[in-house]
């Protein structure tokens, strides 16, 4: 394959990879509606049964499940205000994916009728994700950033091992890890290169950081964000011109534009 041949199947997928905050608060949106009916019609259907049982009964179920409706909407509602750049209660951060952990399943689902896949969902979530994040104005010293990445950005053929020190690497370009470690030097953040979740947690353990970079698919950086939680996480999607898990790439540019974003410069960290 020429390179340009590669740079142009590397630049169609970075066009059709674009994903909107829109779908999957649109699609929780939904899916948080739809629970809330399932559950109104199950406290209707089952509302004399247990007046039976006892007669105050029937107005706590229903308390209980208007509460979590209410609190639901409310974190949907919270989230639409952090994505949008309005006021919004920072306290609902945590309700905010543990909605997303309990319906995301569901919302799979919900999105099929609309002939939505789970990869375009979880590209939404991505987005959305690291829109708050962006939000909440969060700056780590160097030091204290963790950027992971999976093996497969590395090329296939290459001999080195990089998954325990990343400065194995001989930087001889062709593929992005040696773009990443020179920029690990420069800007003096932590870089690790995982071969699956289990190590990516354990390193994210050892290496305790104020907060996490993780370059990956949609499906492992959904996962991944999630993961980590409380810990404050940014994703950027992998570019995947041969297919999935093999020989991919990310866009350099869109890593530092996210890197300066986050590392609090030297200057005023000394300051």
């Amino acid at each position: 394959m020429t390179d340009s041949t590669q740079k142009h199947k590397m630049e169609n997928f970075k066009l059709s990879g674009r994903h909107k905050k829109r779908l999957f608060i649109g699609i929780l949106l939904l899916t948080t509606v739809l629970t809330a009916m399932l559950l109104g019609g199950i406290w209707y259907i089952a509302r004399l049964g247990l007046a039976e049982i006892a007669e105050p009964l029937p107005l706590i179920v229903g308390g209980l499940f208007a509460f979590i409706s209410g609190g639901a909407l409310l974190a949907i509602l919270n989230m639409v205000l952090a994505v949008k750049g309005w006021p919004y209660l920072p306290f609902l951060q945590r309700q905010n994916y543990e909605l997303i952990n309990l319906l995301f399943p569901i919302a799979v689902y919900v999105a099929k009728i609309f002939g939505i896949g789970k990869r375009q969902l979880e590209g939404s979530f991505i987005v959305t994700s690291n829109l708050m994040f962006n939000r909440m104005g969060i700056r780590v010293p160097a030091d204290k950033l963790l950027v992971v990445t999976p093996h497969c950005l590395q090329l296939a053929t290459c001999p080195h091992k990089i998954t325990r020190d990343p400065h194995n690497c001989k930087r001889c370009g062709g593929c992005d890890i040696g773009s990443l470690v020179t920029l690990a030097d420069e800007m003096g953040f932590h870089f690790f290169v995982a071969t699956g979740g289990t190590l990516a947690r354990q390193v994210v353990y050892n290496t305790r950081p104020k907060a996490v970079l993780a370059i990956a698919c949609e499906r492992d950086l959904m996962s991944g964000i999630q993961d980590v939680y409380p810990l404050p996480a940014v994703g950027v999607l992998n570019i995947r011109p041969n297919g999935p898990c093999y020989n991919t790439h990310v866009d350099m540019e869109e890593v530092r534009a996210q890197l300066e974003k986050i590392i609090i410069p030297k200057e005023q960290d000394n300051g």
